[in-house]
């Protein structure tokens, strides 16, 4: 995995693809595209591209609010408050999937 997958880590031309400052880890691949949804950047080309490969699993629109809170969390911690809404949001989708 990739490990920071967002628009400003993947860079391309005509006939490359290049992803950069990696934070590399073994993890559940949808923790990477659950990052990529989170501040848009990426095409829907990129997700049936990726589907087709991978298609995402029946779990993963709850997954994807645990995966991403662990960046709003982390987000919070580094730049303050403005991320405090979001870490709320998730904190209650998650509890709503689960109750």
């Amino acid at each position: 995995m990739h490990g920071d997958l967002w628009s400003g880590n993947v860079m391309f031309d005509k006939e490359h693809v290049w992803l950069i400052d990696p934070a590399v880890y073994f993890g559940d691949s949808e923790a990477d595209i659950a990052m990529t949804e989170m501040f848009g950047g990426f095409s829907s080309e990129f997700y049936l591209a990726y589907q087709s490969v991978r298609p995402l699993t029946d779990a993963y629109p709850t997954k994807r609010l645990i995966y991403n809170l662990y960046h709003y969390l982390n987000h919070y911690n580094l730049f303050g408050a403005s991320y405090l809404s979001p870490c709320l949001r998730a904190i209650q989708k998650i509890n709503q999937d689960f109750t």
